[in-house]
C-alpha cells in the first residue's frame, strides 16, 4: 500500500532479520494515509534498545532509558523506540519510568491520538487498533483511550491536540475537547520553552 524509503526498509529489515517485530508508527503513517509524503519516520520495535545499538553501525542514544535510539543511515536520522508501557507521570509531562514490552498493542495504547496510533510494515500492512483511519477519514482528533488520563499524563498533549486540528484542518472530538479544556490549567506546570516548541 505504501512505498517506504529504502533507508527505512533497511532498518525494518535489519530488525526483522534479527527476530524482532518492527513497524513505522505515528505521524508518518498518518501522513501516508492522507496521501502526503512524510518528512521523517519513527519506528517502534520489540527489540531492546541495547540490541538496537548493536545491530546498526551508527546510532545516537537519544533517550535510551525510555527506549529510544536514533539510527543514522544515509545521513538520515530515524528514531527507533522499543515497545513500552509508561509508568506514573508525576510532572504531567514525562513518565517516571517505562517498562519495555513485547506487545505492539501495549505500546499503541500509550499514544496520544488515534490518528497517531497506527502502525505499518510491508509484512503486516496497516495495524489500526483504535480506528485511527476512520478518524482520519472523518477529520477528527480523538484521544486514545480515556482523554482525561491522556492529558493528565502529559499536559503538552493539550497544545498538540489544537496544533494537529489547525495543521490538518481536523475537528477535536467532543470528549477529547472537553478533557483538554478541563485540564488546561496543567499547562502552568509545563515550561514555556516546551509549549513554544510544540
Amino acid at each position: 500500500m505504501f512505498t517506504l524509503p529504502e533507508y527505512v526498509k533497511e532498518i525494518l529489515n535489519t530488525l526483522h532479520n534479527a527476530g524482532f517485530d518492527a513497524f513505522v508508527v505515528g505521524g508518518a503513517v498518518r501522513d501516508m494515509l492522507m496521501g502526503k509524503t512524510p518528512s521523517d519516520f519513527d519506528i517502534t520495535t520489540s527489540c531492546p534498545p541495547e540490541k538496537t545499538v548493536a545491530l546498526f553501525k551508527k546510532t545516537i542514544p537519544t533517550g535510551i532509558k525510555h527506549g529510544t535510539v536514533t539510527v543514522v543511515i544515509d545521513k538520515r536520522n530515524v528514531e527507533v523506540t522499543t515497545f513500552r508501557h509508561d509508568n506514573n507521570y508525576t510532572d504531567h509531562r514525562k513518565p517516571e519510568s517505562v517498562n519495555f514490552v513485547t506487545n505492539l498493542e501495549e505500546d499503541l495504547k500509550r499514544r496520544d491520538f488515534t490518528v497517531n496510533a497506527i502502525a505499518y510494515s510491508d509484512e503486516t500492512g496497516i495495524i489500526d487498533l483504535f480506528n485511527g483511519r476512520t478518524d482520519i477519514q472523518n477529520k477528527i482528533i480523538r484521544a486514545v483511550g480515556e482523554p482525561n488520563k491522556r492529558f493528565c499524563e502529559d499536559a503538552l498533549r493539550i497544545v498538540r491536540a489544537f496544533r494537529f486540528a489547525a495543521k490538518l484542518n481536523f475537528s477535536i472530538e467532543s470528549d477529547t475537547l472537553n478533557a483538554a479544556l478541563d485540564n488546561a490549567h496543567l499547562l502552568k506546570e509545563i515550561s514555556r520553552e516546551r509549549i513554544f516548541a510544540e
